[in-house]
């Protein structure tokens, strides 16, 4: 072993001391004075603005959103278990970003912007922040560019628009997220990029979702963010922002985004959480005074901009979780009053089999029919009205012994039209195969057709009009609308088919 003496220790020493380089690091220090769920007050940051990102230990992140005159309340993004009060807290003076790009389509990550689908690191330098001032009027241009769901019950009656703003609403089990997910199936030829938002879900729900798309060939045009049951409430706070900033970065590329927000009643009571930990005054339900507001802003991202701003749009479908079919409730009439319509998803229809569970009454459409193609509007006119007249008549029968032919007439119709309404699940339809449908419903070609019979009516009927008549849908498809020639044709060709039927 090799002696050391003391003049090659000096000279060594000499040499570190020579190549050091001073350097200033100047940063906002603060303390952590008391840490609880996920929620710490921190001290001697008086500097800090709103959605500030600070560093703490271990390299954990939080994002500040209380500023008071001596603390500030910060919501801890990641394992707030490894932290203790005292801990030294760094201001960065960055507001709370994530990365967004074309790199996270067909992953799953958390509301940070983090894989957790096991397939590694995702490559993107671009950033956009959580939280963002909603497009003007000037920069927006009126919903006229129908998001086809492929269900007919929608597409039809309660049609929604691309920057449109449509509400899910119904009990647990009625199958709200059905619904979303058809609607994100149906996406694959309409060049329209989905990203599915849940938040506060179980992982194996999760696991179900990706499946389901992943089956059905879906995965391709879609990203999912996901805050699970398991995951600090200060993640599943942010998830609902996450989605959106990823969707906006579509929507200024000029494309067609569509965001799910499952569910808006969960994103709630983690709100909520967050602020009875920060002592703010609680409201009605021990709701924060600011839970309006909450939705609000993030709702009011959703929008077509004009052609000046590239002609993008973000279409949001939130959902609501009602309890006890109770839609008066506080959270429910607040979303309810800023969506542009709300589609009201019934259990006692559910139950009794019709699906989707659609009320018709309830539901609506803000947009209406300006986001409707004309072959749609041409058949969905009486549509609505038929369905209406049916539920009225069909509970006033009930208590009648005999009924004039009009009215029998009436009931019998709409008993066949809600039959051909029903739809099985991932198997969302063609608009033109949708049109010809209700087209041949709605001229009375399925009257006096056993009501059981009618699925089997619509698929031997849309094969037949395939194989032998293919021109017809595919002139549907191009004209977007029922010409006069094409409906002689196409009665001609329903007639032909009934004969055989």
């Amino acid at each position: 072993m090799p002696t050391l003496n003391s003049q090659v220790i000096a000279d060594e020493i000499l040499k570190r001391i020579e190549a050091y380089q001073p350097t200033l690091e100047k940063a906002a220090v603060g303390k952590i004075l008391t840490l609880a769920d996920g929620v710490a007050k921190v001290s001697g940051l008086s500097g800090v603005s709103y959605a500030e990102m600070l560093e703490f230990p271990q390299g954990i992140f939080g994002v500040a959103i209380n500023l008071e005159e001596e603390t500030i309340g910060v919501i801890i993004l990641g394992d707030y278990l490894r932290l203790r009060e005292g801990d030294e807290v760094k201001a960065t003076g960055k507001l709370l970003s994530i990365p967004v790009g074309n790199e996270f389509i067909g992953r799953v990550v958390n509301p940070l912007g983090e894989p957790i689908d096991g397939r590694g690191k995702v490559q993107t330098k671009t950033f956009y922040p959580l939280e963002k001032i909603a497009p003007g009027v000037v920069d927006r241009q009126p919903v006229n560019v129908p998001l086809q769901t492929g269900i007919k019950a929608i597409d039809s009656m309660i049609p929604i628009g691309r920057g449109q703003r449509e509400l899910i609403i119904g009990d647990r089990g009625t199958g709200k997220t059905a619904l979303v997910i058809d609607t994100i199936i149906n996406q694959k030829k309409e060049n329209v990029i989905c990203i599915y938002v849940a938040i506060g879900q179980k992982a194996s729900r999760i696991a179900q979702v990706v499946d389901a798309l992943e089956k059905n060939k879906a995965l391709s045009h879609t990203i999912i963010v996901t805050a699970n049951a398991s995951d600090p409430v200060s993640l599943q706070y942010i998830a609902p922002y996450a989605g959106c900033a990823m969707g906006e970065y579509f929507m200024d590329q000029g494309k067609d985004a569509l965001v799910i927000y499952d569910d808006l009643s969960k994103h709630a009571w983690a709100y909520r959480q967050i602020s009875l930990i920060l002592r703010r005054p609680s409201g009605r339900e021990a709701y924060p005074g600011d839970v309006f507001y909450l939705h609000s802003k993030l709702l009011e991202r959703a929008c077509r901009l004009t052609p000046q701003k590239g002609g993008g749009s973000l279409t949001a479908l939130p959902i609501i979780e009602t309890q006890a079919g109770d839609i008066s409730a506080y959270i429910p009439t607040n979303v309810i009053s800023i969506t542009d319509g709300q589609i009201f998803l019934e259990p006692d229809l559910f139950f009794a089999g019709v699906r989707p569970a659609i009320s018709v009454g309830l539901s609506v459409s803000r947009v209406g029919g300006t986001a409707q193609v004309k072959a749609m509007k041409q058949v969905a006119g009486k549509l609505r009205l038929d369905l209406a007249q049916y539920r009225e008549l069909a509970a006033f029968a009930q208590f009648a012994t005999d009924l004039d032919p009009a009215t029998k007439q009436q009931i019998e119709r709409g008993m066949r039209m809600a039959e051909l309404l029903k739809q099985g699940q991932f198997k969302p339809m063609a608009l033109e195969d949708q049109v010809v449908l209700l087209w041949a419903g709605t001229q009375g070609f399925l009257d006096g057709l056993a009501v059981e019979r009618v699925a089997e009516f619509e698929e031997k009927y849309l094969s037949f009009l395939k194989t032998l008549h293919a021109k017809l849908p595919e002139e549907i498809k191009k004209a977007k609308k029922i010409e006069e020639k094409t409906e002689k044709e196409l009665k001609k060709a329903t007639e032909e088919f009934k004969k055989k039927f």
